[in-house]
């Protein structure tokens, strides 16, 4: 008889964002009238932009002649979408990256599942309290988590980093041993972003204690004030350390397109093993490259035409963040974020817990948004909306909860 993944089973629920989908379907079907508002899953909602359309058509024709027809991408990327990511990305800023140490992908979510196969199954992992749900599951998956404590909402083998009020909702460096630590800044879901003095006080806790760092800047592009570092690699030592995880999903629309990469330095080593190595290994095995339509949609991102309209995309996004977080301010609610990030953090009213508050958010205002305690126990007692809707809808939304 064969057996399965028993690991599975140590999962709680269902995945968050289909938890809420159920809900919100079930609601809908309850009260076919109601308009809803859906502010709850980081999804875009602006059509893709017209120079990266245009040569995304380019690259399509392409493929309908002989003589310019791809077949199998490579594993770790086209040249010409890894150079220019290198050259506006990293060397820009100083960081010292090579095209040779990128590895294109279809999308953060994917890597950041996908990385964790790197290391051993021994290893601990840390991560932020609250988080993005695939650092956990993944490792859950895999067999690192130990068991689940339902009393506490945490497994007994993962180090739990809170990120909470009192602290500006940035962790703090764990006392327990730690292999693996996750980070995300700007920060999903918290909103918040990471001071360079700050970041760098991680890597060199990292080199120091042997760790290393799944950086997840896949919102490095709503970055608005200076002093927030776009990659870790701006600090010093990172090489060593740290892994970066990037998107083009928020970055420039492509959630419908699936477009990411990671960055994987070759001086990062355990011993004589190469994680750049092995991972260009781990994808020759297991994945079979991007498309080449996809690719040339991302090296448009770059060109002059297309950097401009993705930085006014961008810009209307952070325009609804700037709004919703002003907004709940005037009406009296407690909120972060929405600066650098385009995820509003907010309080729930009268200490209500967080899933009380979706529904309550649903049935009377026809707003849906994401219970923090869906992204670890101390996102209890919070609740998080994005800036991804239109404009219009932003202010529909916050008119409908000034109302309850």
């Amino acid at each position: 008889m064969f057996r399965v993944n028993e690991n599975f089973a140590k999962l709680p629920g269902s995945y968050l964002f289909a938890t809420i989908a159920k809900k919100v379907a079930e609601y809908k079907e309850a009260h076919p009238e109601s308009e809803i508002i859906r502010l709850g899953i980081g999804d875009v909602t602006q059509p893709i932009a017209p120079a990266i359309i245009e040569a995304m058509h380019k690259a399509v024709d392409e493929m309908g002649r002989a003589e310019t027809f791809r077949g199998y991408a490579p594993e770790q990327g086209y040249d010409f979408l890894r150079e220019v990511i290198a050259k506006n990305d990293f060397q820009a800023r100083g960081c010292d990256i090579s095209a040779d140490e990128i590895f294109v992908s279809d999308g953060a979510k994917c890597d950041s599942g996908n990385i964790q196969e790197l290391f051993s199954a021994d290893s601990v992992i840390a991560v932020c309290d609250p988080v993005y749900p695939v650092y956990v599951d993944s490792n859950v998956m895999a067999g690192r988590s130990g068991q689940y404590n339902a009393e506490s909402g945490r497994f007994d083998r993962i180090v739990y980093m809170p990120c909470r009020e009192e602290n500006g909702f940035l962790p703090e460096l764990p006392k327990e041993r730690a292999d693996i630590i996750y980070l995300c800044f700007p920060n999903n879901p918290t909103g918040e972003a990471i001071g360079k003095e700050e970041l760098q006080k991680w890597v060199d806790y990292a080199n120091e204690h042997g760790s290393v760092i799944i950086y997840d800047a896949a919102y490095e592009a709503y970055i608005s004030e200076d002093g927030i570092p776009h990659s870790i690699y701006e600090c010093e030592g990172a090489k060593t350390c740290a892994i970066e995880l990037r998107s083009f999903s928020k970055k420039a629309g492509f959630t419908g397109v699936r477009l990411g990469f990671s960055v994987i330095p070759k001086e990062l080593k355990c011993g004589d093993a190469s994680l750049n190595a092995m991972w260009f290994r781990r994808q020759g095995s297991k994945y079979n490259g991007t498309p080449y339509i996809v690719q040339r949609a991302g090296e448009a991102v770059y060109s002059p035409e297309g950097s401009r309209q993705v930085s006014e995309q961008i810009a209307r996004y952070m325009k609804n963040a700037g709004t919703i977080l002003n907004g709940l301010k005037g009406l009296g609610y407690t909120a972060y974020g929405g600066v650098n990030s385009p995820y509003i953090w907010l309080k729930t009213p009268a200490g209500m817990k967080s899933w009380d508050f979706f529904d309550f958010l649903l049935d009377k205002a026809n707003v849906v948004g994401t219970p923090g305690a869906g992204f670890g126990p101390s996102g209890e007692g919070y609740f998080r909306l994005t800036a991804f809707g239109t404009y219009e809808n932003s202010l529909k939304a916050l008119d409908r909860i000034a109302r309850i």
